[in-house]
């Protein structure tokens, strides 16, 4: 039976679609439970979306944690092979601090994951997927990435301390210039990497035309292989028609004590912050125990609850009122007759109140008779 996508909510219409698009590409449906022990999201509480964990506990006393993330979960049950890549995608539901209610929430996410002996296609396949699951919202949209490695490279060939690398992400994360100065200052840091930092921080533009800046503004350091990974990734899109829609942007920055590689944040038109996030998170599988690499994303379907949508004037098309006692076979052959042109028929002994209806009419004697018409 054909889904009529007109009849469903934006994000189910966009989960529909997204699955379309990932099992296109290969990816398997992965299904998980509703929750897990508290102490993986614990000890990981830095990778969270959100902080706020709903938590009980289970009948043999452990403490269990109603399911804020999917990555996680699949990283925790993943099986490494040599030379075995897994490739995923998922459509389910967590349990977080909604974005735009800022209270709890159960929200649909769909994404996918891409673990194992993963290469530079597998990393471009994912970025340029990121942006095709945009493209079925809208074609009003864009992904903003960066590279931790790049970071890592100019922050680790000058020393730079810990706890002042912390602070010199949170201040590229803000696109602070002058926080990045401050802390340059305060900590007694070389001025090359001061000046290398605030140029990358007002460095954004098109992914292929902000690469031979990348280079100009890192000539002193070693970026080569990251740097190399960006423009395979830019030269995948360009074939593929998206390259307009990727843009350098290294505010868009995750913990380095997850992400290794390119990150990223996808936006759509018309819907405040981000719907897309994910990237390269080598570091968290390494941290989990696992051998291998990662790299996926998510997408956030509440974003996208109330998206191109239009309030619906009428509840249903038809209100059929029928006498009590009417034979059942008529009241289903008058539905069966109202509804084959697509039209929403509700079948009633009187009609619901504030219910908003286009027509009302009435079974008599075998016929459909119209007792009001609002159009």
């Amino acid at each position: 039976m054909e889904i009529n996508s007109s009849l469903l909510k934006s994000d189910e219409r966009a989960a529909f679609n997204l699955r379309g698009l990932y099992q296109k590409y290969g990816y398997i449906h992965y299904k998980m439970g509703k929750f897990e022990e508290y102490d993986l999201y614990m000890k990981n509480k830095d990778f969270l979306v959100s902080k706020g964990i709903i938590t009980f506990t289970d009948t043999s006393g452990r403490l269990m944690a109603l399911k804020p993330d999917v990555t996680l979960s699949i990283i925790k049950n993943f099986q490494p092979r040599p030379g075995h890549v897994q490739k995923v995608y998922y459509n389910e539901n967590v349990y977080r601090i909604s974005g735009g209610t800022h209270a709890y929430k159960e929200i649909m996410q769909t994404g996918l994951e891409c673990m194992g002996d993963v290469d530079l296609y597998d990393i471009c396949e994912t970025v340029l997927l990121a942006v095709l699951s945009l493209k079925t919202v809208s074609a009003n949209c864009a992904v903003d990435v960066s590279h931790m490695g790049i970071l890592s490279a100019v922050l680790e060939a000058c020393a730079v301390p810990a706890p002042a690398q912390e602070k010199l992400i949170t201040c590229l994360g803000q696109k602070n210039i002058h926080g990045i100065q401050a802390v340059c200052e305060e900590d007694g840091l070389d001025w090359a990497v001061c000046e290398t930092l605030c140029a990358l921080c007002r460095l954004y533009a098109p992914l292929g035309e902000a690469l031979r800046q990348l280079r100009e503004i890192c000539a002193g350091f070693d970026i080569g292989r990251a740097a190399g990974e960006l423009e395979a990734v830019a030269a995948v899109l360009a074939d593929a028609g998206c390259g307009d829609q990727v843009y350098l942007d290294f505010s868009i920055v995750n913990d380095m004590k997850y992400y290794s590689g390119i990150t990223m944040n996808g936006f759509i038109e018309g819907i405040p912050g981000s719907v897309l996030s994910g990237g390269v998170y080598d570091r968290l599988m390494e941290k989990m125990g696992k051998d291998g690499r990662g790299v996926g994303f998510a997408v956030y379907l509440d974003q996208l609850e109330r998206y191109g949508q239009t309030e619906k004037k009428y509840d249903v098309d038809t209100v059929l009122l029928y006498e009590a006692g009417t034979d059942p076979r008529r009241v289903a052959d008058a539905v069966r007759a109202l509804t084959a042109d697509g039209s929403s028929v509700l079948a009633q002994r009187d009609v619901p109140q504030q219910l908003r209806y286009r027509r009302l009419a009435a079974l008599r004697g075998g016929e459909v008779t119209c007792l009001e018409d609002n159009d």
